[in-house]
């Protein structure tokens, strides 16, 4: 079924959003084997000090135990060691890795506050892409991508918007909680997963008061464990004016951006713009998703917002041209 259909059936059925696909377990660990040496006794606080640094870590029970061995049994130098020990594999493995396809991945959409983000992290497969680890990466760098958008200090007097590289994400500080920068949890991800893996690109808005940023994410994936992160192959924000708060806002900024997503506009236009076909790549002039007997910008008209701009990212977008290049 093509994205379009899709998107006017899931409009039709008033659902907001695509219906959830299967999150996968993680695969196991891929670390080599350890052989582990006489340290740990049978006692029952060797194997309460093993379940809590297993428990703690997520690393396999070999892992854990040769750790506890070669620290003594402190636990805290045991988890530390086990971080650089899983760093060095990690980075070792990218390196093999580096240069072989990521045309697969995840969108990620997050908000907080007047600041929304939209992140692209590649993958090999989409075997890998529903893996939970892979996920908290994606997590991790729209998280990363938040917290750098709200240490700018600026004055906001109308919205703002920027964008990330792949560079520049990967030298984004991996967050509050995590050691390192993005790049260093990338590798992580890469040893742990066996995949080639890319830190794509990141995209980010805020908005003062009279402002609203519409979001939608096609195809959404949610996990509790992943609290408020939306995950998908397609993304986008809208951000409207508008001079009063309105209570249909939030469905009206997730139709604006599902029509974006459908209907992959390049720039937003003008409501005195010619209505267009099919064909047209000004938002307001396009036929309207759900309703093409009408204009995007003749179903917004009467909702009293204006739309101001727009960001879609597309999970592969630009793979195949890199490659036809």
């Amino acid at each position: 079924m093509s994205l379009l259909r899709s998107l006017r059936l899931c409009l039709a059925a008033r659902t907001g959003s695509c219906p959830a696909g299967p999150l996968l377990l993680q695969s196991p660990q891929p670390w080599h084997t350890f052989h582990a040496g006489p340290w740990l006794s049978s006692s029952a606080s060797s194997k309460e000090l093993l379940m809590k640094l297993r428990r703690k870590t997520g690393y396999s029970f070999v892992n854990c135990k040769k750790a506890l061995e070669t620290c003594g049994g402190d636990l805290k130098q045991a988890e530390s060691w086990l971080h650089k020990q899983a760093q060095k594999e990690g980075w070792s493995k990218a390196a093999k890795l580096r240069g072989r396809k990521t045309k697969e991945g995840l969108i990620g959409l997050l908000q907080e506050g007047n600041t929304s983000v939209l992140v692209e992290v590649n993958c090999e497969t989409d075997f890998v892409s529903r893996n939970l680890k892979f996920q908290q990466l994606v997590q991790q760098v729209a998280l990363g991508t938040l917290l750098h958008c709200q240490s700018l200090k600026d004055q906001l007097s109308t919205y703002s918007k920027g964008f990330l590289s792949s560079s520049e994400l990967s030298e984004l500080p991996a967050g509050p909680e995590r050691e390192g920068a993005l790049k260093d949890q990338l590798a992580l991800a890469i040893g742990k997963l066996g995949e080639n893996m890319t830190l794509k690109r990141a995209a980010w808005v805020k908005v003062p008061a009279g402002f609203y940023v519409g979001s939608y994410v096609h195809g959404a994936m949610h996990s509790p464990s992943l609290h408020n992160l939306v995950l998908g192959k397609y993304g986008a924000l809208v951000v409207c004016e508008t001079s009063e708060r309105k209570a249909n806002l939030e469905d009206l900024g997730r139709r604006l951006g599902q029509h974006v997503v459908g209907m992959a506009p390049l720039s937003v236009g003008s409501l005195d713009d010619e209505p267009g076909g099919e064909a047209e790549t000004k938002m307001l002039s396009q036929p309207y998703l759900l309703d093409p007997s009408i204009t995007l910008g003749q179903y917004v008209q009467p909702q009293g917002v204006s739309v101001v701009d727009f960001v879609r990212f597309e999970c592969g977008e630009g793979e195949e041209a890199a490659e036809a290049e």
